[in-house]
């Protein structure tokens, strides 16, 4: 049986066109409605809880409108992040370049790790008639990321808005159980090998279940979060 977790996220504009995109989306996302306009002076946060593959997650999305302002705090929310929604307009490809540096820094603030939970985000794809990027572009610069997964989502028409926090969320839960099972380590000689008994294959399998269970447990006390800039 599922168990609700904690994970907090953070929403974070980074100048230009990208302060009149992602609050619509988290808006519709949370609220399920859409704005034309928002005072992106103001930092706020929401809470919703979504299903991810069977599990319950509890998700706080923090609204760090401004934040562009000061590089301290930028870095603060960076570092504090397990996952980042990383969006642009298509209609500006000039926001599409800033996420580029962007990127750059969270890997380096990540200390280096290339495989950070990052979702490539294309909004106002109801807006196709202005469009200035193309969905070819955007799936280049995807894969020189990592072949990180890439939407077109309309916060206006709510396409594939849900879809983008839940994979983030599902790349940040895959990326803890990993890390746990490494932390883990085999417990005994030739652990997952081709030629290990039924009985061996009986305990792999029971500790695995240990692992997601004691997974649910960290998340329900708030250990594993997830702040989407």
């Amino acid at each position: 049986m599922s168990r609700a977790g904690y994970q907090r996220c953070n929403h974070n504009k980074c100048g230009g066109e990208k302060k009149s995109i992602l609050s619509p989306i988290q808006a519709q996302f949370v609220q399920g409605v859409f704005i034309e306009s928002y005072d992106p002076t103001i930092e706020d946060s929401y809470r919703k809880q979504i299903d991810v593959d069977g599990r319950q997650v509890m998700l706080e999305i923090m609204d760090t409108a401004g934040t562009e302002q000061f590089t301290s705090m930028r870095e603060f929310y960076m570092r504090d992040a397990h996952g980042f929604l990383l969006v642009f307009s298509i209609t500006s490809m000039s926001s599409l370049e800033e996420l580029r540096e962007l990127r750059e820094q969270i890997v380096q603030i990540k200390g280096g790790d290339p495989h950070v939970p990052i979702v490539l985000v294309g909004n106002k794809s109801d807006l196709e008639e202005d469009r200035k990027v193309s969905r070819s572009q955007a799936f280049k610069v995807s894969q020189a990321w990592g072949n990180v997964p890439y939407y077109e989502t309309s916060a206006r028409r709510r396409q594939n808005v849900s879809e983008v926090f839940v994979d983030v969320c599902r790349q940040i839960i895959r990326k803890d159980l990993s890390r746990a099972r490494r932390d883990r380590g085999p417990d005994r000689p030739g652990y997952g090998g081709h030629n290990s008994d039924p009985k061996a294959s009986g305990r792999r399998k029971r500790r695995r279940q240990r692992t997601y269970d004691d997974y649910d447990d960290d998340r329900r006390g708030g250990r594993s979060r997830c702040v989407i800039l």
